[in-house]
Formats: C-alpha cells, structure tokens, sequence
C-alpha cells in the first residue's frame, strides 16, 4: 500500500500568532463521513471526498512552496491486539518537531500541544472507523505487511514571497492508513554520488527541503535495479551517512551492531533510537560512530535500514564502484529479526514493551 492521498476525515491545524505569541489551534471535519459509509461510494465519488479532504485552504505562495522552507514529522499509531489504539513515542516526534522549527529559525510548536493534539487527532478518526482494526493475520509475518495509521503533522510558513524567515508559521496534522513501505522485489542498495547534507546544513532536522535530493537519488538506484541508496559523507566521501530516508545499520563478523554517530548530517531517527535500546536489551553490543564504506565491504555480515515509513526492513546488498557485498545469503539477517519481532510485537502489543513508549489512545 505504502503511502496515498486517502487522507482521513479529520484534521488538525495550528497558526502562530506573533502579536498574542500563542498557537490559535482549529478543528477541519471535513466531512466526518464513516468509514463504513465511505467504502459504500463509487470510486468516483471517493476520489471527489478525497480531493476536498486535501483542501486544507493553505497559501498557494508561501516561504514553504516557493523556496521549501518547512519541516515535518512521520510518526504511527497501531491498532493493539487487545483492541486498543496507541501512537508509538510521540514525545520523541515532538522534540524532534519543535528541534526543527527551531533550526528553521521560527517560533517552534509546543511539544505537550504536539502530544496532546495528536492524541486527539487519532481518537477523533478512529471513532469514524478509519483506524485499520487487529488482525491476528498479522502475526504470521511479523506485522510486516501489518497496516497503520501513518500520521504526518507538518509546519507551512504564512503567505510570502521572496526569501526569508517564518514568524507565523502554520502546523497540520493529517493521516492516511499504511502497509509496508518498500515495494516488493529485491533489497538491493548501491552508494550514491550525490550528497544528502552536509556540516553546518539542515541534515539534523527534518527538514522538508533535505527530501529533494533524497527524492532524485533513490529514482536513480531504482532505475538502475537497486531499491535503496546508501549516501556517504561530503567531505571524504567514505563515511557511511544514510539510506534515502532512513537511518542505516550494519551488523560486523564480530557481531557488534553499528550505526553512524549523530551529528549535524545524520537525522537522529525514532526507530533509530528504539533499536538502539532494543538491541542492547538482546545483549548485543552497539557502536554509535563513523563506518567506513570500506569497512561496511570488508566486515559487515547483515545490514538494514530504519524509519517510522520503513519500520526495519533488511538490505541484502550494498555495491559500491561496482563491487556488490552480499549480506547472510540474501536473507533477512539474524539480529534484524530478532529486535523487528521486539519493536512490531510491542508495537502492536502482542509483545510487552518494557519501556513507556506506546501512547494509549483508546
């Protein structure tokens, strides 16, 4: 399924008023049509209610349209195994989420307004059906082909032109159903020339305008056969940085887990986090600091990619200058697996987490 444009019915916005220096929130119900009657129209129809759901009467020439000037975050709420509803860390979203506006040099959105509005957010769609319900299906594959609500609040700057600073910045809060995030076929990756972000940029937020490059590198390596690209750094050009939009690990013939220190590059990811904490649960030993790309060819046995989209999907390959590296036959690896049954199971909540990380919505 991966991402579409069938945006729920209910939808949450925010606008910074610089004279009152508050956030003045407001409720868009668009339709408030069940899910239920939804599916009972004709595709014509649906495509209609979708188009005015996308209608979120935002400036059509704005700081964000015109230059990129925005930020966003992507975070999931689950349907749990004993009928409840839960987002998973959306304090860390909402760090994340005001650490970006304040990169953006704009007033930031308050992170307890974040949680709670995206609390309410999920409640409010979820009581008109949109909410995938629990399917013990799911389980047969460890909820990788499991379906989500993928929530997606982001900041549009007011109405301007010419380039400059955001002093009312807009926040919306919007979200459509998800299943995996990959497409099917290989999981191949190969490095790539260009160059996601470099020291002194915008690669530590989330950063709308970051995803441009992101965009036109991974429709090359899918053009060229492979599904994912690995950057390397901008200065030496051999320092393993990320995936095209997600954080990146590798497991070494010693079995220590690896991943690339944070730093202003690298965009310090939710699931990156979580699967820190995760695998050194398992006992593993986990590395935070530069990886060669040379290393990653010489040593690395598994390798796999994380993000709130991508969950933990496994990468079979990396090649670089032509010169493939196959991990574990082709196969998901070992402790990919492992911590992907942890964070699904918990996640969905047929495993309990031994942390405070699902938010209860219902």
């Amino acid at each position: 399924m991966a991402f579409n444009l069938d945006m729920y019915p209910v939808v949450y916005t925010a606008q910074y008023n610089p004279k009152t220096k508050t956030w003045e929130e407001r409720w868009i119900e668009n339709d408030k049509l069940p899910y239920s009657e939804l599916m009972k129209k004709t595709e014509e129809e649906r495509s209609e209610i979708y188009r005015k759901r996308n209608d979120l009467g935002l400036p059509s020439v704005s700081y964000t349209s015109q230059y990129g000037f925005g930020c966003f975050e992507g975070m999931k709420a689950f349907s749990t195994k004993d009928g409840g509803v839960s987002i998973f860390r959306p304090d860390r979203n909402a760090k994340r989420f005001a650490d970006s506006m304040r990169g953006l040099k704009c007033p930031p959105f308050p992170e307890e307004m974040f949680v709670r509005a995206s609390v309410e957010f999920v409640r409010r769609n979820a009581e008109l059906g949109y909410v995938p319900p629990y399917n013990p299906e799911w389980e047969k594959d460890n909820y990788a082909s499991a379906s989500s609500v993928y929530i997606r609040p982001f900041m549009n700057s007011e109405g301007a032109v010419g380039v400059g600073i955001s002093v009312a910045p807009l926040v919306v809060i919007c979200a459509t159903s998800v299943s995996s995030y990959f497409k099917g076929g290989n999981t191949k990756a190969v490095t790539t020339k260009r160059i996601r972000a470099t020291p002194y940029g915008t690669g530590c937020i989330k950063c709308a305008s970051n995803y441009v490059i992101s965009a036109l590198a991974k429709k090359e390596a899918e053009e060229a056969g492979y599904m994912e690209v690995v950057y390397l750094d901008s200065e030496d050009h051999k320092y393993v940085q990320e995936g095209s939009s997600c954080n990146i690990f590798f497991v070494l013939d010693d079995g220590t887990l690896v991943t690339p220190e944070l730093g202003d590059t690298i965009l310090p990811g939710i699931t990156r986090s979580s699967v820190i904490d995760l695998a050194r649960d398992c006992g593993y030993k986990v590395e935070e600091r530069k990886i060669s790309i040379d290393e990653v060819m010489s040593k690395a046995v598994e390798c796999f990619v994380t993000g709130t989209a991508a969950g933990i999907t496994p990468i079979e390959s990396v090649t670089h200058e032509g010169v493939e590296r196959v991990f574990n036959n082709r196969v998901p690896g070992k402790v990919g697996v492992e911590i992907q049954k942890l964070l699904k199971g918990g996640q969905y909540g047929s495993i309990p987490f031994t942390r405070d990380w699902n938010k209860k919505v219902i």
